[in-house]
């Protein structure tokens, strides 16, 4: 267990916007494709924007703050902390959420669907104050202390999984929004991955129980026995084997084989992509999408900031839980090296009634990620499941809790309304 020292947390706040990760991609893209034509430069300027220009470019305030974790990595944290056009004034007593994105994602998951669509603003016309945390590695979380994330003869930067994640950089973001704000508990939501780290926090880290408010699990990610991504299914039998994944992948950063990517393109795509780099976009490739929730105007947009960076044992980690059918720690590959890291020869499970945050189960029937049956199974073994709560629309997929076009009406207005009951009542009436 991990001891609660006292982290280095620093403030720094940027002046000038910077670009998004793939700001010359779009570029080129869109200068050299007969689809550039379709969009508008505004929606380009977009795409090449970082968060913290695009929040500046629609008039929200933003700050940019950075968490040093206690093994050294440095995580870039963003925060809207109030509205524009609603509760537009500094308040410290504003309840605080916290936003967490999923794999191979970033704080712009939450923002660049622009105002009146992303979350995030909603949340802040409604009220909140808005953290938007950042996984070591990704574009906005890679610095470390000590190690080069593009080191050639070292991996050891990328050396860590979702564990990590969960068990130590958000326990270190939610202290320092905590203690940054005076606040003492705060409300946490997280997509796919960023509900695998919070399981996690709450299995490894249970003190942190007593700090979240309440919890919203969008396309919950624990159990993946059912998962039916064409990409994880294949991996899954080398699961253990971190050199032959990384034959494929990269050696410590996720880096796609091109043939790779070709071949889950042409088995996902066919001949009906919207638009074609949709197809060779690893995102799309894991999470899938709808044609009916796909907004296919923010295209550019989507493919500006993403993917934005993991390592090749995040994806390891979630291939082992297919083969395995549990959610346990990350297999290290021997006996000997899980004995070294845990004490025992195989990985230990988490230990999920460990959780005794209220937390929320938002999920839909075709989410190839987050399976109704492994859904079921994670409700049941919650220390305190509060709500499971089902999409309407069959066709809502993976990335449409996040960018689906009637994600609004669907999913983000019960949630604000269960944030704001339980900001009065609590569960059973306690908050």
């Amino acid at each position: 267990m991990w001891k609660v020292p006292l982290l280095c947390l620093f403030l720094g706040v940027t002046v000038l916007a910077g670009t998004s990760p793939h700001a010359e991609y779009i570029e080129h893209l869109y200068k050299t494709t007969q689809n550039g034509g379709r969009f508008s430069d505004n929606i380009l300027e977009d795409a090449n924007l970082d968060v913290e220009g695009l929040v500046r470019k629609y008039n929200y305030p933003i700050e940019t703050h950075t968490v040093t974790t206690e093994d050294g990595y440095i995580l870039g944290v963003h925060r809207i902390p109030h509205g524009r056009d609603k509760n537009n004034v500094t308040d410290p007593n504003k309840p605080i959420v916290f936003l967490m994105h999923g794999l191979l994602s970033s704080s712009a998951d939450w923002i660049l669907m622009g105002p009146g669509t992303a979350f995030a603003y909603l949340l802040a016309e409604e009220g909140y104050d808005v953290w938007l945390g950042n996984a070591r590695g990704n574009y906005y979380s890679r610095k470390h202390v000590r190690l080069n994330p593009d080191a050639i003869l070292s991996t050891r930067y990328w050396k860590f999984s979702w564990d990590e994640i969960g068990n130590i950089d958000l326990p270190a973001m939610i202290d320092y929004a905590l203690a940054h704000t005076g606040r003492d508990r705060l409300h946490y939501i997280g997509h796919s991955q960023g509900t695998t780290s919070f399981f996690v926090m709450g299995a490894l880290r249970p003190d942190y129980n007593k700090k979240i408010i309440s919890m919203h699990a969008f396309a919950p990610n624990a159990y993946m026995e059912n998962n039916r991504n064409p990409l994880l299914l294949m991996i899954s039998p080398f699961a253990t084997s971190l050199e032959k994944v990384g034959s494929v992948f990269g050696l410590g950063e996720f880096m796609p084989n091109t043939a790779i990517m070709t071949w889950a393109g042409q088995a996902l795509c066919m001949d009906e992509a919207l638009f074609q780099p949709v197809c060779s976009n690893i995102l799309f490739l894991i999470g899938g999408w709808s044609v009916s929730q796909q907004n296919t105007t923010m295209i550019p947009v989507k493919l500006g900031h993403t993917p934005a960076g993991a390592a090749v044992r995040q994806f390891v980690h979630y291939a082992q839980g297919i083969a395995s059918k549990r959610f346990r720690r990350y297999d290290q590959g021997s006996m000997k090296a899980n004995r070294r890291a845990y004490g025992t020869r195989r990985p230990p499970e988490y230990d999920l009634s460990k959780i005794t945050t209220p937390v929320f189960l938002h999920y839909a029937d075709r989410d190839p990620m987050a399976h109704v049956n492994d859904v079921d199974r994670l409700f049941r073994e919650l220390g305190r499941p509060a709500g499971k709560f089902r999409i309407s629309l069959q066709s809502f997929g993976h990335l449409d809790f996040i960018w689906g076009v009637d994600a609004k009406e669907l999913l983000f207005d019960r949630v604000i309304n269960l944030l704001k009951a339980m900001d009065v009542h609590g569960v059973d009436g306690q908050v």
